[in-house]
């Protein structure tokens, strides 16, 4: 509520309190009437008054050595506690602005009640000025809505949109707030979209939060609307906030429609310009994004995004100890090296992939990871090693496919000639009840048995030949 009165301040202080008499009196052509009412647009104060809100008007100007401001509330209490007492004696035009201030003063001191109380005092004065009245419609049916008097803060709200020539985009917004309170969804929609337009209009940048109230609209209007119809108006809402208001939230949100609706490529974009802002800060995050650059076959940037989750750093407090820990947002476990050695290796970045996934090897609970990285080796020539990698991961256990591991194992050993440990490991791979495995497994036991033969025998001649020679 202290926000509220502050608005309510600002309201007040722009009009500028030394000017606010010849304000109550000669009122904006802004605030003229569209039609003919017994409200007249400036009437005068009477002298005595006029006099007395003089010096309310330097009081609450005051300021003090330093130059800010110092207003003197004890006297402008003081002369409004006069008029006040002798409020039957004054003219209504006299109360009506007397009124005004005390409804002033009782929104500084947070008494909303009495705002309230000052404020229908104000309209219900017979000479009160259109303007005076207009602004008073305005404020308390702000106030209203806020104290959950929303019925009566929604008429006053329409009653003043009535009764101005010219209707600015924040009254449509406060009553697009107050039908929001009611989910009064497309009356709101209707209010907020006129509050946007009439800023477009007046050359000014929609506030973020009139946004914010279009797309909660448009989100519970879906079982009226259709799930499909709410998440493509909203679409339009965030796309515009991400542009307008970059922030976190309206990025993931966007994202997060895109998704829902089957466009990949467009929610891996969003979360990419997210990171580029640094706006990603969860491990969930960064993991979602790798993936989708995976999936659009962008290995490198999936690598890259990985690794800038080790070097970012996140504080958290521990829930038990509340002691505070700095972290990295992704954190070197199994899962997280395993997916950046894949991004590494579909980059064809080997060199980076090997030492990654040797690490996910490690902290793997399966062996896994080791029958990976003994693939991986073998591809680069590095047999020996990727023997070593194959026969730990199969000695860790918990492969889903053990017998493929036996064969990768087989075939490095047929890579540096090993005959013997290959047939017998091939022979373990044909065991499967795995067709495919046991045919390939029988035909590099063939192949072995052939290539050991023909090995043999080309040393068998290379021997004669050297004997002879």
């Amino acid at each position: 509520m202290r926000k509220f009165a502050t608005v309510l301040t600002l309201f007040f202080v722009f009009l500028g309190t030394s000017t606010f008499s010849n304000y109550i009196e000669a009122q904006s052509s802004e605030s003229a009437q569209k039609k003919q009412t017994k409200y007249k647009k400036a009437r005068a104060l009477s002298s005595a008054t006029a006099k007395k809100m003089g010096k309310i008007g330097e009081a609450l100007d005051r300021v003090d050595e330093d130059g800010k401001a110092s207003p003197d509330l004890e006297t402008v209490i003081e002369i409004l506690t006069e008029l006040r007492n002798m409020a039957p004696e004054l003219k209504s035009y006299d109360r009506s602005v007397m009124w005004n201030y005390w409804a002033y003063l009782y929104l500084e001191e947070e008494k909303y009640e009495l705002a309230l109380d000052a404020y229908r005092k104000v309209i219900a004065e017979p000479e009160v000025t259109l303007g005076l009245r207009n602004a008073a419609l305005l404020v308390s049916g702000q106030l209203n809505v806020s104290l959950g008097n929303t019925d009566l803060g929604i008429s006053q709200l329409l009653e003043y949109i009535s009764q101005v020539e010219k209707v600015t985009a924040q009254a449509y917004y406060f009553l697009s707030n107050a039908y929001y309170t009611q989910d009064e969804w497309r009356k709101s929609i209707n209010s907020i979209e006129k509050a946007i337009k009439l800023a477009e209009d007046e050359g000014y940048k929609p506030k973020e939060n009139w946004y914010i109230i279009l797309a909660g609209c448009l989100g519970n209007l879906k079982a009226e609307i259709g799930e499909k119809e709410s998440l493509l108006r909203r679409l339009e809402v965030y796309e515009i906030l991400v542009n307008l208001y970059p922030k976190k939230t309206y990025f993931l949100q966007l994202g997060g429609i895109y998704s829902q609706l089957d466009r990949e490529k467009d929610y891996m974009i969003t979360l990419k310009a997210a990171h580029a802002k640094d706006f990603l800060d969860k491990e969930g995050e960064y993991k979602a994004l790798a993936q989708l650059l995976l999936i659009n076959k962008n290995p490198y940037w999936a690598a890259n995004v990985l690794e800038s989750g080790r070097i970012k750093k996140v504080t958290i407090v521990d829930k038990e100890t509340k002691e505070e820990k700095v972290l990295p947002v992704v954190p070197d476990n199994a899962k997280n090296l395993k997916l950046l050695a894949d991004a590494w290796r579909m980059a064809q970045e080997f060199d980076r992939a090997i030492p990654i996934l040797e690490k996910s090897a490690e902290l793997s609970k399966d062996g896994e990871s080791y029958v990976l990285l003994g693939n991986l080796l073998v591809s680069v020539d590095r047999t020996k090693e990727a023997i070593e990698a194959l026969k730990q991961g199969i000695k860790k256990g918990g492969l889903k496919k053990k017998s493929q591991a036996y064969l990768s194992l087989g075939q490095a050993y047929f890579e540096i000639e090993q005959f013997d440990e290959a047939k017998k490991t091939f022979r373990i791979a044909a065991r499967d009840d795995d067709k495919v495995i046991k045919k390939q497994a029988n035909s590099w036991l063939k192949y072995t048995e052939n290539e050991e033969y023909r090995v043999k025998n080309l040393a068998l001649r290379r021997d004669f030949i050297q004997n002879n020679s």
